[in-house]
């Protein structure tokens, strides 16, 4: 079972805490460059899967970024601050508290479009962190396009103006955010949409 995987993986990291002297030495901020290269070669087998057709090296990349969320909790739970089964069951918590449509038990709930949910989700987190989210709570380490989509998104939210898109006159800055505020009002993920152009290049992968 998946459940007896996971704690046995669990056991694992744990033994190698006692027993490595190299993960012995890290910490919470050593295994963040670890944790942000794991996730963007997550997102490569993800781009390589859906044009091969095989995902099998996305379980392998899902396993290192795996790595990383367990070695986090053992190292926490060594110090007494929170374990993975609580990071678990606060997640749980989140996702039955922000999604009423399912767990909620409300009738009618199930005619919702994905655009409903959305929207719900984003009311019921702001009243959970006291009010409207703001661009400043931003993670100002998100690559730049998903920060803008992220901006754009909240101040719209606010109800706030978008910048009109690009035009003559404007930094390559207010460009390119222009170019961000079309994209979402076409509906299209600018971040996905950059890194899709950039593998169709001819000759992307041919040596230097």
């Amino acid at each position: 079972m998946a459940d007896d995987a996971v704690a046995e993986f669990v056991a694992v990291m744990r033994r190698l805490r006692a027993e490595c002297p190299w993960k012995q030495e890290q910490t919470h901020r050593s295994l963040v460059r670890y944790l942000i290269e794991e996730a963007y070669e997550t997102v490569d087998a993800i781009d390589d899967a859906e044009t091969s057709g095989d995902y099998g090296h996305l379980a392998e990349e899902l396993g290192d970024l795996l790595l990383q969320v367990v070695f986090h909790a053992v190292i926490a739970e060594e110090r007494g601050d929170f374990g993975l089964d609580d990071v678990a069951r606060g997640i749980t918590a989140k996702m039955r508290r922000r999604n009423p449509h399912v767990f909620g038990g409300e009738v009618g709930e199930e005619g919702l479009t994905a655009a409903q949910v959305d929207e719900r989700w984003q009311r019921i987190k702001a009243g959970e962190r006291g009010g409207a989210s703001t661009v400043d709570e931003l993670p100002s380490a998100l690559p730049a396009l998903l920060y803008a989509d992220k901006a754009l998104a909240r101040r719209e939210r606010a109800g706030l103006t978008t910048p009109p898109p690009s035009g003559p006159g404007q930094d390559i800055g207010e460009r390119l955010l222009g170019l961000v505020a079309e994209a979402r009002a076409s509906g299209t993920d600018p971040e996905q949409a950059l890194r899709d152009a950039v593998r169709r290049l001819p000759g992307r992968d041919s040596p230097a």
